[in-house]
């Protein structure tokens, strides 16, 4: 890795910062040695204007599939990848842009989190007499009219009336599929794991096939604000949750509201069986610390957890065991609290160390969202880096400690991937108010966390999100009362696509571009366009492998 250079923030009125520099100039990526350079700035926000993404040098993307695309199989509640059917124009398509006869827009479903997956014998799809490849790429969507939700793929080797597969829209008892937030393959269960950011709604497990067999599995893995989700190599299934909390009396600062969960099946894959367990992170008066503690402005707990250079102590702790509890749906977040769980500032991913020993957990937190919140530089307000390692990752106990605090240039940190065995990709959710407040979009980062790495060491940005028009013209009008506003970075994800065992996110470094490592994310709202990341002097339409 080429030399850093020390970030300076240059604080403005109310201390919102005005042109930085970031730290990094280049990194070094991968077995591969792939260089990653720094894209100086973040794009600017303003009413009316439409910049485009800019990426580092070295890179280019390729739009896969986009909001407009229309699906091989359209249904009732949707025909396109990126439109719910609830508003149609003359023509019975949907209504992908206002005009001045119809001054309001079709939902948009908001494709979310990637999973990438190689099947050398294939899957079937709509058209039984196709051959859609071996390559696909699975999304949940996170909004749809009337909370109706949808799982598709995108067929990376099939043509242009196959490319998108509806591969859902019920379950198997033909109750509507929730709209969902993050996915995860499970080797064990051959299941797609689907969660959906609600302490009401399921967890869903389905099969990748078409039609999809999508069940319910929240009376085992319960039912939260869950997000984030991933295996270890024991079977056991990692989940981040977000939901945010209530705010602390006359501030902007959130009360932490979200935790960190393992479900431990009965046996690898039993997705019916088994036992959820809640983070619980220790002070050093060795007092659990819970919402409770954190909840006045500032509080010692919560200013200790964001001391670089601190250790916490953690353990696990059961919050239900269908064994004695039932498999009836339950709510996670209130069973997590009741258990004296830890609660975050609404983490929203995380992924294992890629060494093949499950024993690093790298986890974000969003944070505030709000450039006036008095926990921004204190209390994981602008958001956070966290590492949980145990002995295994079946272990019982462990320790926990702060890897990045943010600040207003890198804040409100959601999706995650690794991109090497040290280099992470964390992208920003940083929302409208908080655009508009540092008056810069989203970013994506790369932190290099190898040997040298040190608590506040600064990231390369490779990506300086845009904003499409049609993101603009729903900024510009307060979404049409139902579809979100700026575009947002989604679904970053690096994977060799292996169903197997083998292929667990950190079972093995990624060698990126090589030996079938692909490298996707989603620029959600908007056209809700999701792309492949391939080097910049590729010709090829997709590093395939």
């Amino acid at each position: 890795m080429k030399p850093k250079l020390l970030w300076k923030s240059a604080l403005g009125v109310g201390g919102v910062a005005a042109a930085v520099v970031v730290a990094a100039t280049t990194v070094t990526a991968g077995p591969g040695s792939l260089t990653i350079s720094n894209v100086a700035t973040a794009n600017t926000r303003s009413d009316g204007y439409a910049p485009a993404s800019r990426l580092a040098t070295e890179l280019r993307g390729i739009v896969q599939a986009q909001g407009s695309m229309r699906v091989e199989n359209p249904g009732t509640t949707t025909s396109y990848y990126g439109y719910a059917n609830d508003i149609l124009n003359a023509a019975g398509e949907p209504q992908m842009v206002a005009t001045p006869t119809i001054a309001n827009e079709a939902t948009k479903t908001e494709p979310d989190k990637n999973t990438y997956l190689v099947f050398k014998d294939g899957l079937p799809g709509a058209d039984p007499t196709y051959d859609y490849g071996t390559h696909f790429l699975f999304q949940g969507h996170e909004a749809g009219a009337a909370g109706q939700g949808m799982i598709t793929r995108v067929n990376l080797d099939a043509d242009a009336a196959h490319r998108v597969t509806v591969l859902a829209t019920q379950d198997v008892n033909g109750k509507p599929i929730t709209t969902i937030d993050g996915s995860t393959w499970d080797p064990f269960a051959q299941r797609l794991l689907f969660t959906t950011e609600s302490a009401s709604k399921p967890t869903y497990a389905a099969t990748p096939g078409f039609p999809s067999k999508v069940e319910d599995v929240s009376g085992a893995l319960g039912q939260g604000g869950y997000e984030g989700i991933q295996d270890d190599g024991d079977g056991n299934i990692w989940i981040v949750e977000d939901i945010g909390g209530a705010l602390k009396p006359g501030t902007t600062a959130k009360i932490p509201n979200s935790y960190l969960y393992r479900y431990v099946p009965a046996h690898k894959g039993d997705l019916q069986n088994g036992k959820l367990q809640v983070l619980q992170v220790v002070n050093a008066s060795g007092t659990p610390i819970t919402a409770a503690t954190q909840t006045a402005p500032n509080s010692p707990d919560q200013l200790a957890l964001h001391t670089y250079g601190s250790s916490f102590k953690t353990k696990w702790v059961t919050v239900h065991d269908t064994a004695v509890d039932g498999t009836a749906p339950f709510n996670a977040n209130l069973a997590a609290s009741a258990h004296d769980g830890t609660p975050f500032k609404r983490p929203e991913n995380g992924n294992f160390r890629p060494d093949g020993s499950f024993t690093q957990f790298v986890f974000d937190e969003t944070g505030d969202t709000n450039a006036t919140s008095i926990e921004n530089d204190t209390a994981g307000g602008w958001g956070s880096l966290w590492q949980l390692t145990q002995a295994s990752p079946s272990a019982g106990a462990g320790s926990l400690s702060i890897l990045y605090k943010g600040d207003q240039t890198h804040a409100g940190f959601d999706n995650t991937t690794f991109l090497s065995k040290d280099e992470l990709l964390v992208v920003e959710d940083a929302g409208d108010t908080l655009h508009g407040q540092r008056n810069a979009l989203d970013s994506g980062w790369l932190f290099d966390l190898g040997a040298n790495f040190a608590g506040g060491a600064q990231p390369v940005r490779w990506l300086a999100e845009g904003r499409d028009p049609s993101a603009t013209i729903d900024a510009a009008n307060n979404g049409f009362g139902h579809n979100d506003m700026d575009n947002e970075i989604t679904g970053v994800h690096v994977s060799n696509g292996d169903p197997t065992a083998n292929g667990i996110l950190g079972a093995k470094a990624p060698d990126i571009f090589r030996a079938g490592w692909r490298w996707f994310y989603t620029e959600q709202h908007g056209d809700n366009r999701t792309y492949e990341i391939v080097p910049r002097t590729s010709n090829a339409t997709g590093a395939t492998g």
